[in-house]
């Protein structure tokens, strides 16, 4: 049978921040969830994460053989399809953020973390790229699924330092990747095994940077029956302590896998595209735009023809009640 799951989500203002750059992807027919937290002033940062989600919503939904058919995107790794795609897609995302904020100097400096699950059998795709997190909800801890890439992170790698001691050093929250900053980006991948029973946390550093691993843990476990209430008691935790930035968390319980037979793929970092994959890439992205812009087109038709519809209906309505005005009083008249 095929993996079955169920997913809740939200993404929250906060309570300082005037809008919300963090955005959501819940995609349940291709079974790919990711959180992407924006940056950049003048609501750059919220074009940049609904750029990124877009990317991988066209990517699975509108071009999937096509992509994973492009031998120039090959990624040099023995992947499942679903895993190669979600990579493909992401890089495609930094490439087009990256290429809108060089042609529009008002979105100059936007980019976006990305963190990402796609789900096929009983195997379960992870990549990411900043500091938004991926945990598995064991029974006495969370396990974190990603490494940040933070200046801080690499600090404590480098000098055996605890999380406690690094969040309090200067520079804790700058990130040293993210999608559009750069033309071409490296990846962090991992394939894990799952489970029924599984459950799976994303979430932007609006959570993470405001409670630690044990902490939201203790939120989450006591609310582990009702993923849409695990959901909203880690967004209450983070605006509890201020909420002083957007918050966004999925929860994902695996229900149901059939064996693919897949090893599992330890973590690894793909390396930055070739010169060649970047001309390839920007090929696949006038394709994208297209679609999206035609997307745009067909939904502002919709929204137009809407009112008139309603007009017509209320016109329809009216001769209704006229005719039978005029129906009742002719009768009573005889």
């Amino acid at each position: 049978m095929p993996s079955s799951f169920r997913v809740a989500g939200k993404s929250d203002v906060g309570l300082v921040r005037p809008g919300n750059e963090d955005f959501l992807h819940i995609d349940e027919q291709n079974a790919v969830f990711a959180v992407c937290d924006g940056m950049g002033g003048h609501q750059a940062g919220e074009v940049a994460s609904m750029m990124a989600a877009s990317t991988l919503d066209t990517a699975f939904n509108r071009l999937s053989r096509e992509l994973l058919a492009d031998e120039t995107l090959a990624l040099g790794r023995a992947l499942p399809d679903n895993g190669n795609l979600l990579l493909r897609a992401i890089r495609l995302a930094n490439r087009g953020i990256y290429t809108k904020a060089a042609v529009d100097p008002a979105l100059n400096g936007m980019g976006t973390t990305v963190v990402t699950l796609s789900l096929k059998d009983d195997m379960l795709s992870v990549a990411h790229v900043g500091d938004s997190r991926a945990y598995r909800l064991e029974d006495r801890s969370v396990t974190p699924l990603t490494s940040d890439h933070s200046w801080v992170a690499e600090i404590q790698q480098q000098q055996n330092i605890t999380e406690a001691e690094a969040s309090k050093m200067v520079g804790k929250n700058v990130i040293t990747r993210a999608l559009g900053v750069r033309d071409t980006v490296e990846i962090d991948y991992r394939l894990i095994r799952v489970k029924p029973g599984d459950k799976f946390i994303l979430c932007s550093d609006g959570l993470c940077g405001f409670a630690d691993d044990d902490e939201i843990f203790s939120v989450a476990h006591k609310a582990r029956e009702e993923n849409e209430r695990m959901v909203e008691s880690l967004i209450q935790m983070a605006n509890d302590r201020g909420g002083m930035d957007n918050v966004t968390v999925i929860v994902l319980e695996i229900t149901g896998v059939s064996e693919s037979g897949l090893p599992e793929v330890e973590p690894f970092t793909l390396p930055a595209e070739t010169a060649v994959q970047l001309e390839r890439e920007d090929t696949w992205l006038e394709k994208i735009n297209a679609l999206l812009a035609e997307k745009d087109s067909a939904d502002m038709e919709e929204t137009a023809v809407k009112p008139q519809s309603r007009v017509a209906l209320f016109v329809i309505f009216a001769l209704f009640i006229i005719i039978a005005a005029a129906i009742v009083y002719f009768s009573t008249g005889d």
